[in-house]
């Protein structure tokens, strides 16, 4: 069986993420039960939010600042709610989980870790990504519950065909 995890790295961000929402669709089109949620850029290019695949929700992650602010845009409360619907969502039972990344807040425990460790305690396999910055963080965390992969629909069915 492959690895639980599947880990893309290597392309920008938003190449990630419109292949985790492709991927999600086309398992969901085939009848899985995938949930998750992936980034999808806000109108005007201005940020992004999460969107649920189960329900298309979304959660707004980022906060207006005001001009001139150096200050981190994430916005707590949003990325909480996603998360804590995306938990009860995998306990309520699913075949796959797809989750947007493990970024600085998780890199720290916080922002979606806990979905990530209600889908590790499940048992479900998990699609991700891991930007090169938080990936010593992410080999601890994930171990050998992972693999890396490229982002290309080829790579991801081949895991995906491993799953049980």
């Amino acid at each position: 069986m492959a690895t639980p995890i599947l880990a893309l790295k290597g392309a920008a961000n938003p190449t990630i993420q419109a292949l985790l929402l492709s991927s999600a669709r086309r398992w969901r089109q085939a009848g899985r039960s995938v949930v998750g949620v992936v980034e999808v850029p806000l109108p005007g290019g201005a940020g992004h939010r999460l969107e649920d695949l189960a329900t298309g929700a979304q959660y707004e992650i980022y906060q207006e600042l005001g001009p001139g602010s150096g200050a981190c845009r994430l916005c707590g409360s949003g990325i909480v709610a996603a998360c804590e619907t995306l938990c009860r969502q995998i306990a309520a039972g699913c075949d796959l989980v797809v989750i947007s990344k493990f970024g600085k807040l998780e890199s720290t425990r916080s922002g979606l870790i806990a979905a990530f460790a209600a889908a590790i305690e499940a048992e479900k396999p998990i699609l991700t990504a891991v930007a090169p910055s938080f990936m010593e963080t992410w080999q601890h965390f994930a171990g050998s519950l992972a693999s890396f992969a490229a982002p290309d629909e080829e790579g991801i069915e081949a895991w995906r065909s491993g799953q049980r």
